[in-house]
């Protein structure tokens, strides 16, 4: 684990290109990076940081952008959740792209499948039409965990996961 600084800056680092990405207007639904982001995080900050990590991620995105509801609080413990699963998982795995695929193409069937129940529960939305409905968006949620798994999550982690000149930054301030 390491000084909360330098986490602080990279969580920062990690939220801010889940953040940048989704964004970006007409881009396809549900293809985003959130859980590709979070496993590399998860290797490193323990089961506390990796569900804050994915907790704090949707919470503060939708404070900035469509306001919080119980959408907001599902989402957000469904990502803090994976985020603990893949603390563990990683645990004793190597960081890699077979690995976080692995993790990451199971792990967004059942976010979704767990997220799938915000309808049905809050909204009264008949549970068969959920299911319909949820096949399209989860195949697109795998596509992109997929796409981002193979080109961002080996780079965060070794950019700036591992990066300890992030960290020395973070250290020569603390002495200013």
């Amino acid at each position: 684990m390491e000084s909360s600084t330098a986490g602080s800056l990279k969580f920062l680092i990690g939220w801010t290109a889940v953040f940048l990405f989704r964004l970006i207007p007409f881009r396809p639904p549900n293809f985003e990076p959130m859980l590709s982001v979070v496993m590399p995080f998860s290797k490193r900050y323990g089961p506390v940081g990796s569900f804050l990590f994915g907790f704090l991620g949707i919470v503060l995105y939708d404070a900035i952008t469509s306001g919080w509801g119980s959408w907001t609080w599902v989402t957000a413990i469904c990502y803090g959740l994976l985020g603990v699963g893949a603390h563990y998982f990683f645990r004793n795995r190597e960081a890699s792209v077979k690995n976080f695929l692995v993790f990451g193409i199971p792990g967004t069937i059942l976010y979704d499948a767990a997220t799938m129940l915000i309808g049905p529960v809050f909204n009264a939305q008949p549970l068969a039409a959920a299911l319909v409905g949820q096949i399209p968006f989860t195949l697109m949620h795998v596509l992109g965990t997929t796409v981002f798994t193979i080109l961002l999550s080996p780079a965060l982690y070794h950019w700036v996961v591992q990066n300890a000149a992030l960290e020395h930054h973070f250290a020569l301030l603390k002495r200013i």
